[in-house]
């Protein structure tokens, strides 16, 4: 029983979590791309993300692995975007900051759920039982070329988002 929920249930309360965090992410940096700062999407994408890697620490312990690493990876991250956000105003160079490291959260969630996906849905698996083969890592290609566009759009070119609190 986690959180009063048997782990079945728990589960699929993690799995809700995660893709509300997602698909929120997705909205939220697309409205970025244009140049907008979409404040509903961007703290639904914060709240939902961090509920995403904390509930992740109460499944079952295990060996330390990719999920630990990965939820120890994505606090910090959202720890230094939460900051740039909200303690800098992401004045100067927290803008940037902020972008990155709230991308790099979502590029993190995105992975795993591309790994379970193909670990977890049917079609998929018999696709790439493995998980290591070629639709798994063309997915997770296509996944790094969108937020490496994303990233130079936001970031390194600088474009900054309409509406974004305080710059």
């Amino acid at each position: 029983m986690m959180l009063g929920l048997p782990l079945a249930q728990f589960t699929q309360l993690h799995v809700a979590i995660s893709l509300v965090g997602i698909l929120a992410g997705v909205v939220f940096f697309a409205g970025a791309i244009r140049g907008s700062w979409l404040r509903l999407a961007n703290g639904v994408f914060l709240l939902f993300t961090v509920l995403t890697s904390a509930t992740g620490f109460l499944f079952p312990p295990k060996p330390i692995g990719p999920p630990f690493i990965f939820g120890v990876i994505s606090l910090v991250l959202l720890a230094v975007a939460l900051y740039a956000l909200y303690g800098r105003k992401l004045a100067g160079r927290w803008h940037g900051t902020y972008m990155l490291t709230a991308l790099i959260a979502q590029w993190l969630n995105m992975i795993v759920l591309i790994v379970q996906s193909f670990q977890k849905i049917p079609a998929l698996n018999a696709l790439a039982p493995l998980g290591n083969e070629p639709p798994v890592l063309g997915a997770q290609t296509v996944l790094l070329a969108a937020v490496a566009y994303t990233g130079w759009v936001t970031v390194w070119k600088g474009r900054p988002a309409v509406g974004a609190p305080a710059l």
